[in-house]
C-alpha cells in the first residue's frame, strides 16, 4: 500500500496495515518455510534482503500494478490461522478499497497449479479460470466487475489512519 501508505482497513477478522520494517524478522520466517516459498512462488531472502524489502500479523497481501492489470497475491503463513475466513477478508477487503477507492477495474491473480486452497478461494470469490502456463506449472484466475460488486456488496470495513508503531 505505498500509495496509501498511512491506511489501515478494518474489517470483521482481519485488519490490513502497510509492511513496516519491524515486520521484517516475522516475514524472513515465514520465507524460511520451503513449501510456503514453492506455495506462493517465492525465493529464500536473508534477513538482511527482507530489509531492504520492506506481533500480529498473520499474513501478506499485495497489489501489483502492471499497466492497467491488478496482480493480487495472498498468503496466510501462520499455520493456525489456515482455514479461517482470513484470506478470504482479506481478498475481499483489498477488492473493495482497489476498486471503490483506487477505481481499479482489472484484477487477476496467479496460482501455482497445485495450491488447491488458493484456486477455491479465488473462485469462491468470483475468479474465473483465463488461462495455464504449463512452463511456470500456475494458474491465472481474473475476475469481472459484476462478481466484484458481488464479492464486496455485504463488507463492511473502516478505512483508518495507522501509525507504525501500532500493532
Amino acid at each position: 500500500m505505498r500509495i496509501n501508505e498511512h491506511t489501515k482497513l478494518i474489517g470483521q477478522k482481519v485488519i490490513l496495515v502497510p509492511y513496516c520494517k519491524h515486520h521484517v524478522v516475522k516475514y524472513h520466517t515465514w520465507m524460511e518455510n520451503e513449501e510456503l516459498r514453492r506455495l506462493t512462488a517465492s525465493e529464500r531472502l536473508s534477513l538482511e534482503d527482507a530489509g531492504k524489502m520492506i506481533a500480529s500479523m498473520v499474513g501478506d497481501i499485495n497489489i501489483f500494478l502492471n499497466d492497467s492489470i491488478a496482480e493480487l497475491t495472498v498468503m496466510i503463513a501462520e499455520s493456525e490461522w489456515h482455514r479461517k475466513g482470513l484470506g478470504e477478508e482479506a481478498v475481499r477487503i483489498m477488492l473493495k478499497f482497489a476498486f471503490e477507492i483506487i477505481g481499479l477495474r482489472i484484477f487477476e491473480v496467479k496460482i501455482s497449479d497445485d495450491n488447491i486452497s488458493s484456486l477455491k478461494l479465488f473462485q469462491k470469490i468470483g475468479f474465473f479460470l483465463t488461462s495455464h502456463c504449463s512452463k511456470f506449472h500456475e494458474y491465472t484466475l481474473s475476475i469481472g466487475v459484476k462478481h466484484i460488486l458481488e464479492a464486496i456488496s455485504h463488507l463492511e470495513v473502516t478505512v483508518d489512519k495507522y501509525a507504525y508503531n501500532e500493532l
